[in-house]
This record gives C-alpha cells, structure tokens and sequence, in this order.
C-alpha cells in the first residue's frame, strides 16, 4: 500500500521529535527521484544525525529515517546543488502536514547570500505518480522542482519554476481532523455506496485500510451499502472515527506491519485491530493467520516493510519459471492419469467377454446359421443370458472375436495398472514439488527445488547442489513444541529425505497429511516413549498446515515412529512407504507455534 494521510501524520510526529531545531549538515541525490539530507541535532540532551530520505519515486514514493548510506553520483544533479545552495547549514524550524493530506511541507530557515536570515520550504508530495518534490520561497514561488510539470503533462497543475505553488486539487473531500460529526453523518454517510468506499473517497489521507479498520472497530462490514446502515450502526461508526481521530491528534501512534503468514500485508501507525493481536517481534506466525508485530519506529517499520515485500516479490519472480515448468507438468500428467484411469474403467467388462466365449463354446454347437443371438443359462450364476452374435460369422469365429477381445481388455488391463500408478506417484510428487514452491522464501529453497526437478529430468541441466550440499544454505523449518520438544519441516523433497533418513532418529516420531502431498515433520524424541498429548497435536498441525490440505478445515493426519518408514527403490525424493502407523484428524492452523530462527 502507499503512504496514506494517517501514516504520514505518524511519520511528521517522529521527524519532528528528531529533526526540527537541527541543521542540515549534508544534502544528496543519489536517485534521480531521491533527495536525502543529513541533520545533526540535539534530541533529549543526546546528540544525534539523521539521515532523512524524500523519494518522489512513481511506483514507490517514501519519506522516512534510514541509516543506510547510498552510493552517490561522482556529479550532483542540478537539483541537489541548487539545495545545497541555498539551504545548506540550514536549520529546519518546522514540519506539518496540510489539510492531512499526503504532504510534508518542511520549513528551513538559513541566510541568504547578503547574510540575511530568510526561510524556504522544502515539500515532498507522496501521491503515486503524481509525487514530487518541490522547493519554494518565502512568498511560495517554486524556485525549482525534482519533476517539472508543465500543462502539457497536467492541465490541472503546472509545477515549473517561477509559478507560485499551488496544493493538489483536494477533489471534494473533507480533512478528517476538522469534519463536524454532523457533515460525517449528511455527507459521507449519505453516498449511496459501500461504506468503506464512502469513508475513503470522502475524507483526505484515509486509505481503503483505514477506512475498512474504522468499520471493523465499529462491527461493520466495509463493504455493505450505506443505505443499509440503521441509526445504531451510525453512531458506532461515529465513536469508531472519533476514536480514530484522537489518537492521531493525540499522536498515539502505534507503528505495526500486519502479516499473513510470512508475507506483510499491510502497514499504519495505529493498530490495524482487524489483523489479530500483536505476536511476539521474534515470531512471525508461518500461517495463513494474521497478526500485527509493533515497532517502536515508524521509520522503522517502513524500512523492514519495503524490505520484506522485496525478498517476497523478488523470489516469486525468481520462481515464475520453476512454476510455469511445475504447473505445465502437473496438467500433463493430470491428463495422462485421467485417460489412464478410464481407459481403465473400460477394461472392466472384459470378464464378461471371456464368459461369452466360453457360453459360445458350451451351447453355439445347436445354433442354426445367421443366429444373431444365443440364449442360455450362465453356468456361473445360473441365469439366462443373452449374447449378442455377429451373423456373418460362426459359432465358432464368434467364441474367437470375444476371447480376443478379452485378451486385449486383459493386456491392456495389466499395462494400464502399473502405467496409473506410476502416473499418480508422479502426479502426487509435481504437487508435492508446487507445494514447497509456496514455501520457498529465500533463493537457496529455489535452488535447492532446481536441483530437484534437474534430478527427476523435469529440467535439463547439471545437478550442483544435490540433497542441499554445501553450496546450498537451505535448512527446515524449525519449531519448539509448547513442551519444549524441537520439531522440524522439510520445505521441500530433498529437505524431506533428509529429515526423515539422515536426520531423524529410528525412535523420533514422523508426522505427515495422510494420502496428500505435504511435508514431512520429524519430532526429536530425545529417547522418549511417550510425548505430552500437546506436542503429538501441535506436530500434527505443522504436517497438516504445510500440505495442499491447508486451505480446509480439518486434516487427516497420519503419525508414526521414524524406523517404521522405508524407501522403495527408485522412488523419487521424499517417498516413503509405511505399514504402522496412527492417525489423527487436526485444523491445519499453526498460530501459537514458536518458530526459532
């Protein structure tokens, strides 16, 4: 999501605590949509410098604190040396956020060339792709500007050095911190639209999530119609935004990234109540459950954010081709076991064919020639029997057809039942392999899961890093039992084997979904006969969220001692057969598991 009005709010609260009253000791462009400006100050009786990051980037504008140093050009761009100009040594005085829209206007005070002490302003529009930043003077004249907008670009707003500044048209909407409770209830609450959608496109700086977080305060579902809403619900609603407004003006900010699973979702600087309770910092639930981990900057937080969807969408792009290669595979065993499975359905009736030829043998001797059919009595169940006869043939040649006939279905049968199974071993192990594929979180599972599909031929290629060698860093899953036992889960087929085979001791229990594609999680027993209860469910959880049965709400679970398994020969990564084993049934909801790092 982009920076909204709430979150800028908390962003201009930090900086002011840290940068107002200090002067800008340096100023830099490493971007050419970026300006970041070093401030020394005295915070708390604690000298400090800052580093201030303004990006006024289309696909990802930001402005926060950050520590990391950026390679520079060896020349500074036209922009940055006209900062360096005049605001150089400048000391900033003031930051604030007009009409809570998604602007930070930055008030410097520095002398000018005659000595004289004058101001400037330094502004940064976070507004997709309209964002920019724009430097102003004293009578709010653009002196110049990190994009220039001409009426060619925008017929609504030239941002060009030499014209006075000017803020985004606002479109209509109310400031948030200043609407009366009743222009809330006449005007917001009066468009004939889904309430979320009347809360944000009517107030500034309110994004979908605010406004879907104000009406799950409130017990409403965003997306019911404003007509719908009785006088109750209004004034739930009402409370619900009120509280919302007092805590920003109150500067209450709670920073928080919302999870789902590894993945952050969403960000603000209030509590985004609608994604759980926070988890602990150190444990980021591994599940499709949400959860909110606090920071205590929202600088921070937004640095962490930006950084963890990186990793997420650099490794899916990573993973396209592996899962273009995986799914093609998938449909084309899909479709072979499909035929093969009918095929060998119609193989059924070749008994019956057999029968015929044999009724045909016993009784075709009192036919009269061009019978076209032969009535008896089935010796094998005493019941009369029609079969049907080709009347341009004899008895005889008509026994014979049935019984090649018969032959063939029983060829074919024979062929087919070792061709099925072989085609769902491998249809079972290409979505066992899309399975780890949702689990890779890193480059070395890619890797490692190559390896794996150069090794079952799926790839051509030569194998480096086969069953995770040295060259590959890949490593399970690892969870502590609330008893304080380790569990671990393989994220893939080699990790699988490797668990269960090289790892795991003959008397360590080994957990996995039953008769679906899953990972395999090995308990470290320690020596011991019998686990609590609790570790047995919470192992079987695992095994049950890390398979494709996921996304229902129970899952069968089957669970047995390590020296119960056994590999058959030429069998794929991660294949096990087993004779002894229990069972359990268990939600495949891993929330409240710790995970160490």
């Amino acid at each position: 999501m982009a920076l909204d009005g709430v979150v800028i709010s908390g962003i201009i609260s930090e900086l002011k605590h840290k940068l107002v009253g200090g002067r800008i000791y340096k100023i830099y462009q490493p971007e050419i949509d970026e300006i970041n400006l070093v401030v020394k100050n005295k915070v708390d009786d604690e000298n400090i410098t800052s580093r201030l990051v303004l990006s006024a980037d289309a696909t990802l504008p930001l402005m926060y604190l950050n520590d990391r140093n950026k390679e520079n050009p060896a020349v500074a761009p036209n922009f940055c040396m006209l900062l360096r100009k005049h605001i150089g040594n400048g000391r900033i005085i003031d930051i604030k956020q007009p009409e809570f829209e998604r602007i930070a206007e930055f008030t410097i005070e520095h002398l000018d060339e005659m000595g004289d002490l004058c101001t400037k302003k330094l502004v940064i529009e976070i507004m997709g792709k309209h964002s920019n930043i724009i430097f102003v003077d004293s009578d709010n004249v653009i002196i110049d500007s990190i994009k220039h907008i001409s009426h060619q670009i925008s017929s609504v707003r030239e941002v060009l050095p030499g014209r006075c500044y000017e803020y985004p048209p606002a479109k209509d909407k109310k400031n948030p911190m200043t609407i009366s409770e009743e222009e809330f209830v006449t005007e917001v609450l009066a468009k004939p639209i889904e309430l979320s959608k009347a809360i944000y496109t009517s107030l500034t700086g309110i994004s979908p999530v605010i406004a879907n977080e104000i009406c799950y305060r409130a017990g409403l579902d965003g997306n019911v119609s404003t007509d719908a809403l009785t006088a109750s619900d209004k004034g739930h609603l009402l409370d619900s935004f009120k509280e919302l407004v007092d805590t920003i003006q109150g500067e209450k900010y709670i920073s928080c990234i919302a999870y789902n699973g590894y993945e952050p979702k969403e960000f603000s600087c209030i509590k985004l109540t609608s994604y759980g309770e926070f988890v602990d910092n150190d444990n980021i639930p591994a599940a499709d459950v949400k959860g909110l981990k606090a920071y205590d900057s929202i600088s921070m937080l937004i640095a962490e954010y930006y950084s963890g969807k990186s990793v997420i969408t650099r490794i899916k792009q990573k993973s396209t081709d592996l899962r273009k290669i995986v799914a093609n595979a998938i449909e084309r065993t899909s479709k072979k076991y499909d035929l093969q499975i009918k095929q060998l359905k119609d193989t059924e009736k070749r008994d019956k064919y057999k029968v015929y030829g044999e009724l045909i043998n016993t009784y075709g001797y009192n036919l009269s020639d061009g019978a076209s059919v032969l009535k008896c009595i089935n010796y094998y169940d005493g019941n009369e029997i029609e079969i049907p006869l080709d009347k341009d043939f004899s008895p005889i040649e008509n026994s014979k057809r049935y019984f090649a006939k018969y032959n063939k279905l029983k060829r074919t049968y024979e062929a087919l039942s070792v061709l099925s199974v072989e085609s769902k071993e491998e249809l079972d192990y290409l979505l066992s392999v899309q399975n780890s594929l949702e689990y890779a979180n890193s480059e070395n599972d890619l890797a490692q899961i190559k390896s794996e599909l150069i090794e079952s031929g799926y790839i051509k290629g030569r194998i480096q890093n086969k069953k995770g060698s040295k060259n590959v860093k890949s490593k399970p899953l690892h969870y502590i039992s609330s008893d304080g036992y380790h569990m671990y889960v393989g994220k893939n087929n080699f990790q699988n084997e490797e668990l269960t085979f090289d790892f795991a001791n003959g008397s360590d229990l080994w957990f996995h979904a039953k008769q679906m594609p899953g990972s395999h999680v090995i308990v470290k027993t320690n020596g011991e006969d019998l686990l609590p209860d609790r570790t047995y469910e919470e192992a079987a959880r695992l095994a049950a969220y890390y398979s494709t049965g996921r996304t229902g709400s129970k899952v069968d679970v089957d669970y047995t001692a390590k020296k119960n398994l056994k590999k058959p020969p030429k069998a794929k990564p991660g294949y096990v057969i087993y004779h002894t084993n229990y069972s359990m049934t268990i939600e495949p909801d891993i929330h409240g598991i710790k995970e160490e790092k």
